[in-house]
């Protein structure tokens, strides 16, 4: 463990010199004293890493020196094969650059790496989306990519779910990240107080365009994409979430209910659910993202489910029933 740490460091200090005791603590997850003290092991091992102070200071190899440490393990050419979602880059529009970049990489690599590295391709496939989606990349995916990697401020048309309207908003783009099949970039409003970061669907993006300025937005280096993410995501999920809608259920509907609806839903309404009746039955809030929504998913739940507001969705219930009861030749029991 402490072995591949020190590899690490060493080459994060050849390939960003510069970087302060704190930087390298980030990056390898680990206290600032340990960093000083990999520092002292890596002198002893003959690495030439050294300190400076001052405002060009931070960890250094000597002049000249560069690691011996580059050459690729079996192991570590299988993985890097694996490190990118074929889907992911079709739908940024990455594929044939991906594949160029894979050419490149093999024709680098000793024939035994080589054959190590193509393996992992035939022996293991990441599939993102989820079962019963059709995968599609919504339409501005490229599009809003290329202002990621440019760092461009783009002018961006939102729909809102449940609502007629789209609002538009100035965004600075700082990643994308794809969640179970679906796109949704990550950003900062410069307009609004202390310039606060929002989460977008990229498929609710109805337009996208530049803004008049020519220079690119100054990125916060501050800022953890990965660490954003699994910091806000359940909180994200959760401001999906805008009804709400009052359930009766039978014991076999609440069982399923996780199954079907969303979890971050379903853990507040299973928190203020009411004790069973005389029939079994429970009855409780469930937070949904739209009424739309909402009737897909208990749709599944058939019987075992009662909707009791608002009464917009138990309308569409009570619509279906009658439909269902006329199907199949079953008397109207109003």
């Amino acid at each position: 463990m402490r072995a591949a740490r020190l590899i690490r460091m060493a080459l994060l200090v050849q390939s960003s010199p510069g970087l302060t005791a704190e930087a390298l603590a980030r990056e390898l997850e680990v206290s600032r004293r340990t960093v000083i003290r990999d520092a002292q092991a890596l002198q002893e091992a003959g690495v030439p890493v050294r300190a400076e102070r001052g405002r060009a200071g931070g960890y250094h190899l000597a002049p000249g020196h560069r690691t011996r440490l580059t050459t690729l393990h079996p192991t570590e050419a299988e993985t890097l094969y694996l490190s990118g979602l074929p889907s992911a880059l079709r739908d940024l529009g990455l594929s044939d650059a991906a594949d160029t970049a894979r050419l490149k990489l093999s024709a680098t690599l000793l024939p035994s790496l080589r054959a190590a590295a193509e393996s992992s391709v035939r022996r293991f496939h990441l599939d993102a989306p989820a079962w019963f989606r059709e995968p599609s990349a919504p339409e501005l995916l490229p599009e809003l990519a290329r202002a990621v990697w440019s760092d461009r401020t783009v002018r961006l048309s939102y729909a809102r779910p449940g609502r007629g309207d789209a609002v538009t908003r100035l965004l600075e783009p700082y990643g994308l990240v794809l969640k179970a099949g679906v796109w949704y970039v990550v950003g900062r409003v410069p307009a609004e107080r202390d310039g606060a970061w929002r989460t977008y669907r990229v498929d609710r993006v109805t337009a996208l365009s530049p803004t008049d300025e020519d220079e690119p937005f100054v990125r916060d280096p501050s800022f953890d994409l990965t660490g954003y993410w699994r910091a806000n995501a359940a909180e994200f999920a959760r401001t999906l979430l805008r009804s709400t809608a009052t359930l009766r259920l039978t014991t076999r509907g609440l069982g399923r209910l996780p199954a079907v609806a969303d979890p971050a839903g379903v853990a507040e309404a299973l928190e203020s659910a009411s004790a069973p009746d005389a029939a079994g039955r429970v009855t409780l809030d469930l937070p949904v993202e739209s009424e739309e929504v909402a009737f897909a998913q208990l749709s599944e739940l058939g019987a075992d489910v009662e909707v009791l507001a608002p009464e917009g969705l138990r309308a569409r219930f009570r619509e279906q029933a009658r439909a269902l009861a006329s199907l199949y030749g079953v008397a109207d029991q109003r």
